[in-house]
């Protein structure tokens, strides 16, 4: 492969030894089909000189990058599935492929799979994924990370050539392997699985490792699961209120889909709301609400004291309930930061930025069936400054009615942040670009029915220009 200067691997995740992963070998598919490939993304890690050739042998038959994992590694884990805990877990259609560091930041990153074979911790699972199970995580990365949300990012999607049978869509179905690009994949799982074995030495490791990878800035406290814990419930925090201000559900919050390094990540069945709605459910098989999107703070802080609970067997638990109680001011500090963003604006100070996002769900609230999620954060969008294009525009006389009239007030005096972003050609548009179910559904059709995948790359396009228009990104 041609080697860019941006090319730097750092495979440190297997170091840890044989007790965190175990090597394994990818499937042999009977086809690759290239289907997406993120050069954005890969110009990060210095594999955007990749030819077609190279990047399928690479990605579809997984064969090792220069100076990087000998062999892909099944991550060990165990977690909470729907707060009942499973110690079958484990990478069972997934593993870690490589380790590289990203141009400009020097952070770690992992290109790690789901699609790829099975493994050790398959169970009854055959390990593969299905392709609108892959063209669904394309989707929902490239939005979240458009709507400025910490997300893996989608890397590459290679079509498998195998018929699936799936009881929760129409079988046989086409097969894919999906490659992503993220901070981490050191779950929560990963040390409840040492815990439950009571291996203190081994989450002392995982903790030293996760420190010094991950938060090297605090690497040299003393009480290392303390500060990790800190870290953790900080960067949780952020996510949760991230989500919120994206009107997104995630839908299983199970503690093995969790990172310590609050990104996003795993897209199963997940949504974008269509209206304000707390209660409202990604999963069909969420029957009580658990992950509704309401309840998703809440899920995340449940979380995060499993994970207290695995490093309290190496440390004093005071710090870590510290950490613990520091969460609800944070997340309460994030939300209000989330929601600034969001709008293009610059802060006022705690209270009225406060008194600007009860107002902003009070208008979601009350907008009922007539107001999407996302279109008054568009219409919106700078604050004032857009009041004549909001007035105008397709929802200018919901605007005008008396249910949002404290929204109006409470904008009145905050200044748009870079002001100049409403200038890009995206805010010219009526309509924002949105991601709700049955548009999912209606991309998926022509590649179902004939192999047409010019809607999904139109999208994509216009996403992208979407979130460089909104420029979210921290």
């Amino acid at each position: 492969m041609p080697i860019s200067a941006a090319y730097r691997p750092d495979p440190i995740f297997m170091r840890l030894g044989p007790e965190f992963a175990d090597p394994v070998a990818p499937a042999d598919f009977p086809q690759s089909v290239l289907r997406f490939r993120n050069d954005r993304a890969a110009a990060t890690v210095g594999l955007d000189g990749l030819d077609q050739a190279e990047w399928l042998a690479h990605f579809a038959r997984f064969q090792a990058l220069p100076d990087n994992q000998p062999a892909p590694l099944a991550m060990r884990y165990h977690g909470h599935q729907f707060r009942t805990y499973n110690p079958d877990l484990g990478d069972g259609r997934g593993f870690l492929f490589a380790q590289l560091r990203e141009a400009g930041s020097g952070r770690l990153l992992d290109l790690a799979t789901k699609g790829s074979g099975r493994t050790p911790w398959s169970r009854s699972g055959d390990g593969r994924l299905t392709l609108k199970g892959g063209v669904r995580e394309i989707l929902a990365a490239g939005m979240l990370e458009a709507l400025g949300v910490p997300t893996s990012r989608a890397f590459s999607l290679v079509e498998t050539g195998e018929a699936l049978e799936r009881g929760d869509e129409p079988s046989p179905t086409r097969s894919a392997v999906l490659t992503r690009l993220s901070h981490s994949h050191i779950r929560f799982g990963t040390f409840q699985r040492h815990a439950c074995f009571e291996r203190r030495d081994l989450l002392t490791i995982l903790v030293d490792h996760a420190v010094e990878t991950y938060y090297p800035h605090v690497a040299d406290e003393p009480d290392r699961p303390r500060v990790l814990m800190e870290q953790a419930v900080a960067a949780s925090a952020k996510l949760a209120a991230r989500w919120m201000a994206a009107g997104f559900v995630h839908g299983v919050l199970n503690t093995d889909n969790m990172v310590v390094t609050g990104e996003s990540f795993d897209y199963g069945p997940w949504r974008f709301l269509p209206r304000n709605d707390p209660n409202f459910t990604a999963a069909y098989f969420d029957h009580s609400g658990l992950y509704s999107f309401g309840r998703q703070p809440e899920a995340v802080f449940w979380n995060l004291q499993q994970l207290a609970g695995c490093l309290a067997l190496i440390t004093d638990q005071a710090g870590l309930l510290a950490a613990l109680n520091g969460f609800s001011d944070l997340y309460r500090d994030a939300l209000r930061a989330g929601m600034l963003k969001r709008l293009g604006l610059k802060s006022r100070g705690e209270a009225v930025d406060v008194a600007l996002v009860q107002a902003a769900f009070t208008a979601l609230a009350a907008g009922g069936e007539a107001l999407r999620w996302e279109p008054l954060f568009f219409d919106w969008f700078g604050g004032e400054a857009s009041a004549a294009r909001a007035l105008g525009g397709p929802r200018g006389a919901l605007y005008g009615e008396a249910a949002f009239t404290d929204l109006r007030h409470a904008l009145a005096g905050f200044e748009p942040d870079r002001p100049e972003r409403l200038e890009h050609p995206v805010f010219a548009r009526d309509e924002p670009e949105e991601l709700l179910i049955d548009e999912v559904e209606a991309l998926w059709a022509p590649i179902a029915q004939a192999d047409d995948w010019t809607a999904l790359e139109a999208k994509l396009a216009r996403i992208e220009a979407f979130g460089v228009a909104y420029a979210l990104g921290d």
